[in-house]
Formats: structure tokens, C-alpha cells, sequence
């Protein structure tokens, strides 16, 4: 019962939010932040039942005005094609104008579009631009994204100890694919000195952190690391 009285309380709660932000909306055109909320609501379904056409209809309101948030989210749903239709080119000029505000996820998003050449000409090098500096502000998946860029060599000189270096800053911050990609490098000696303990220690971290997906990836690879160390005693 109490929890069904609490539910009650935060659907109550979400409705309500989501109402005030259709008025702030609706009453006054120029504020980006309203739409944007209001955007949010019904992509969520927070408040509103769950649909994409007018989220993007809002979101496209708040975009126009400026909002950095707005413009990222915008690009995300041209992206996968949610309340608009799939327009990669449209997608990565949404990205690109949140980008030059700053913002993070939109940085990271301009460096994948530029090193896979969707909605925008491949272009390595300005990939690696971008995902340095969606890594400076602290995105995870371009902290990644750059360490591999380093690992292989594409868009910028390959570089392995500042791959691992990256690698290790992602891993900290909880990525299992970063955890992965350092236990291997410290499995075989790769831009670090080789070491099997802290190639396992990060292993097994992956392992802990991964999907389902690439949880038996990273378990294969940590149990080949641990039983050639087990061989060579």
C-alpha cells in the first residue's frame, strides 16, 4: 500500500511538472528551457503520455532558440529517426551547433560522425579534434573514443602510452570497455610495461561492469590472461 500511495505521489508529481512546463511553454515562445522540458516529458513519457512527434516538435523550438541541450538531444532523435525522420546530415548540423556551445555529448557526437563519415565527409583527423575536446569535459565515451583513435593510429599518430593513459582516465570513471582495452594493453606489454596483475585486476573489472553483450568477451580474455600466467610458473 505505501508504495502504490508513492507511486501515486511521483506520477502526481511528474503530471504536474510536466504541466506547468506546457504552460511556461505555451504562454511565453522564448523560453528554451520550458520547451525543452516539455520536450523531455514527452519523450519520457514523464507526466504525458510517451510520444515522439511533438517531443521533437518542442525540442525543435528550444533548439532554434539556442539551447545547447536542445540542439544535442535534437540530433540524437534526427539520428535514430524518433518523432522525425532518419536525416544523418540534418543530425550532425544539430550536433555541431551544440558543439560549438560546449557541450559535451554533442562533441562526442560530431567525433563520430566525422570518423565513421555519417551525415558529415570522413574526416579522421577532426574526429580526434572533437573527441579531445568532449574528453576534456569529462564524456566518458569520448575519452574511449580517443584512446582507441591512439591505440590505432586513425586521425592522429598512433600512440600507445597515451592510449592507455586514456584508457586508465575512462576505466576510473567506470567504463568496462576502457577496463578491457587496459587489461590487455598491461597483458601484453602495450604502451605499458607488462604486468598480469593489473592486467587481471582491470579484467576482472570489465567483467564486473560489462553487458550481456560483451561479458563473455571480456571473461575469455581474462581467463586466457590468467591461465598463460598460470603456465609460465
Amino acid at each position: 500500500m505505501i508504495r502504490c500511495v508513492k507511486t501515486l505521489v511521483i506520477l502526481l508529481i511528474g503530471a504536474a511538472a510536466a504541466d506547468c512546463s506546457t504552460r511556461q511553454a505555451r504562454d511565453d515562445p522564448r523560453d528554451a528551457t520550458a520547451q525543452h522540458e516539455l520536450a523531455v516529458s514527452y519523450f519520457t513519457g514523464a507526466g504525458v503520455e510517451r510520444s515522439y512527434a511533438p517531443a521533437a516538435f518542442w525540442m525543435r523550438k528550444a533548439a532554434d532558440q539556442g539551447l545547447a541541450d536542445a540542439q544535442s538531444d535534437l540530433g540524437e532523435m534526427y539520428k535514430v529517426g524518433l518523432g522525425v525522420p532518419v536525416d544523418l546530415t540534418q543530425s550532425f548540423a544539430w550536433f555541431l551547433q551544440a558543439a560549438e556551445q560546449g557541450n559535451a555529448v554533442a562533441e562526442y557526437n560530431v567525433g563520430t560522425a566525422y570518423r565513421d563519415g555519417r551525415g558529415v565527409t570522413f574526416d579522421p583527423a577532426k574526429a580526434v579534434e572533437w573527441f579531445s575536446k568532449a574528453a576534456e569535459h569529462d564524456d566518458v565515451d569520448a575519452e574511449v573514443a580517443l584512446a582507441t583513435a591512439y591505440l590505432n593510429g586513425q586521425g592522429v599518430a598512433a600512440d600507445h602510452a597515451e592510449a592507455a593513459a586514456w584508457f586508465r582516465r575512462a576505466a576510473e570513471r567506470g567504463s568496462a570497455l576502457a577496463d578491457y582495452n587496459l587489461g590487455m594493453q598491461y597483458a601484453n606489454g602495450d604502451g605499458v610495461p607488462r604486468d598480469t596483475a593489473a592486467a587481471l585486476i582491470w579484467l576482472d573489472a570489465a567483467v564486473a561492469r560489462a553487458n550481456r553483450q560483451t561479458r563473455q568477451k571480456f571473461a575469455m580474455a581474462r581467463d586466457a590472461v590468467a591461465k598463460s600466467a598460470n603456465e609460465l610458473r
